[in-house]
């Protein structure tokens, strides 16, 4: 028999897997082409050729035996300078690899640091809408998410609900910038306004709270919106950062935290995080993807094809009445239903074979994710499907 906190768990499966998965059997039944999957954040662009061209170096001219081997559990000494360095450049800060983790992805980074800093019972905070799985990562170490309910005007952080939500039980809080579901981006005047809230929460309850900023989209912006980097803004902040995204490597899981030596107890945490890499059982981030990275941090994927599917969406839905507030980065639409019960908008769009994930699972509903990281002609082909949709529940522009 499972374990009782693995069916909490299976009962809550991510709705975005299961999503995926019926857009995958209803390309098998209706043809890929007639079916609109706007459900997963899995890009349809590939990798810039400099990553391919690092892997194919890496593996001629490095030891095999270095290259596929085991190294520190934090990742290899130079990976964690090059990122340091290049960070340093880019934001003037003063990192070395000492404060470098390399991390199985975004996800693999955040499941260290809630190792490394959670005891059982200790809260912590997100923001409406949210990236469900932060739900299962905290509980995943006895800790309590707190949620911070949405300003649905702007899908701006609502720092006067979150100053009611800290305690003393507050241990970290979450912020995604640019955000997953609502592609709003938080400018450096409103976070400034969240490091204030949480200084003068943590000389409050004389306690320690961190920030945990979680990254993947750092550079998928727009209109020259720009992400401010956190650890020049507060003390307390840990970056975690994916490549999935800026270089389209979902699948390779390879990403990093940032451990300031401004951190309260920065070399515990540091030390701790070393050892939780290990006893998670990633053991490591894979070694070739360390190496190969390393060689290609100035690289990007294509930015203007997000942005042209970005505003090809945003503008056939507006034009057909639909709501939301226009996405600055990542590559979301977070559209309002036409109805209440978003869910039923869902399964509504299902009829039309529109793929998108229900508000619910990002604790904002009422609201419907769509996923633009798609080819230009599934936008494209979507619209008339859309507008059917639009017409079903009397929509106009």
């Amino acid at each position: 028999m499972i374990a009782q906190k693995m069916k909490g768990y299976v009962a809550n499966s991510s709705v975005i897997r299961a999503m995926f998965e019926e857009g995958k059997k209803m390309a098998e039944k209706y043809g890929r082409e007639n079916v609109y999957d706007f459900s997963l954040g899995n890009p349809n662009i590939p990798a810039p050729a400099e990553v391919n061209k690092a892997i194919r170096d890496v593996l001629e001219e490095q030891d095999p035996v270095l290259v596929h081997g085991y190294m520190n559990n934090s990742g290899f000494e130079n990976v964690r300078a090059a990122v340091a360095e290049s960070l340093n450049k880019r934001f003037g800060t003063n990192f070395s690899r000492k404060n470098i983790v390399m991390t199985v992805g975004a996800a693999g980074g955040m499941n260290v640091i809630f190792k490394t800093l959670l005891n059982p019972g200790d809260e912590v905070i997100a923001f409406a809408p949210f990236f469900g799985e932060y739900r299962s990562y905290v509980s995943n170490y006895d800790g309590v998410l707190r949620v911070v309910p949405a300003d649905t005007r702007t899908f701006q952080l609502n720092l006067e609900e979150f100053e009611r939500v800290l305690s003393p039980k507050t241990k970290a809080v979450i912020v995604n910038n640019p955000n997953n579901p609502s592609g709003v981006v938080y400018p450096e005047e409103t976070m400034k306004k969240l490091a204030d809230v949480l200084v003068r929460a943590g000389k409050k309850f004389g306690t320690s709270i961190y920030l945990i900023s979680d990254e993947p989209y750092r550079e998928l912006v727009y209109g020259g919106a720009s992400v401010p980097f956190m650890t020049r803004l507060y003390h307390n902040t840990v970056i975690g950062y994916s490549f999935s995204k800026s270089l389209s490597l979902p699948g390779e899981r390879i990403g990093y935290l940032v451990l300031p030596d401004e951190l309260e107890d920065a070399e515990d945490i540091q030390a701790a995080a070393n050892v939780a890499t290990r006893i998670l059982g990633f053991v490591n981030a894979p070694s070739l993807m360390q190496l190969a990275v390393a060689r290609c941090l100035d690289a990007r994927v294509n930015l203007e094809f997000y942005d042209r599917n970005r505003k090809m969406l945003a503008e056939g839905l507006s034009r057909l009445g639909f709501e939301f507030v226009k996405p600055e980065g990542a590559f979301y639409l977070f559209i309002k239903s036409p109805v209440e019960d978003e869910t039923a908008f869902v399964n509504k769009a299902k009829e039309y074979h529109i793929l998108m994930v229900p508000g619910s699972s990002f604790a904002c509903p009422g609201y419907v994710r769509a996923a633009y990281c798609v080819s230009p002609e599934t936008i494209k082909n979507s619209l008339p499907q859309f507008a059917r949709l639009a017409a079903d529940y009397g929509l106009h522009a």
